[in-house]
């Protein structure tokens, strides 16, 4: 009996479909002396990083690894394999929130008639979110979900996604 595709999964490569892409970016790198075996950053436009591991591993080597195949800012995962690391980076949309926001961690919707906002997980009055949600209506029409995360001091990761 054939695989209906509109019933079951079909894995990529089985059937020809490309699987999605996970990166923007790749790369290899031998790094003797560091400890650990990941390290998470972030790469910030004005050449900081912003090193969300535990401990403080320096993540320069790492960014420069990256700087021919991705510009700032972007979130990089660096993974010890036994000769060298690898390292993937993904590019994220920095933006100051105006007014800055309470929390941490603002996840707002549109569902084109009640905005909602949870701030650090907990439900919060939506005029907490004005800046993240100027963001969101100049960037989709109708309906949306949009999410900052706090990064540092006023500089937040911002997705905003069509409903």
């Amino acid at each position: 009996m054939p695989l209906d595709p509109a019933r079951e999964w079909l894995a990529a490569g089985i059937t020809g479909l490309a699987r999605g892409r996970e990166w923007d970016a790749v790369a290899t790198l031998r790094a003797a002396g560091v400890t650990g075996d990941e390290i998470a950053f972030v790469a910030l436009g004005d050449g900081a990083f912003f090193v969300e591991s535990s401990g403080e591993p320096d993540a320069a080597p790492f960014a420069a690894a990256l700087s021919e195949s991705i510009t700032p800012p972007y979130r990089a995962l660096a993974v010890r394999r036994p000769e060298l690391w690898a390292i993937g980076a993904v590019r994220i949309d920095v933006q100051r929130l105006d007014p800055d926001p309470r929390g941490d961690d603002l996840q707002l919707t549109w569902n084109r008639s009640e905005l909602a906002l949870r701030m650090d997980g907990v439900p919060a009055d939506p005029a907490q979110a004005v800046g993240l949600e100027r963001i969101a209506t100049a960037r989709v029409r109708g309906a949306y979900a949009a999410h900052a995360y706090r990064l540092r001091g006023d500089l937040w990761e911002v997705s905003v996604l069509a409903l």
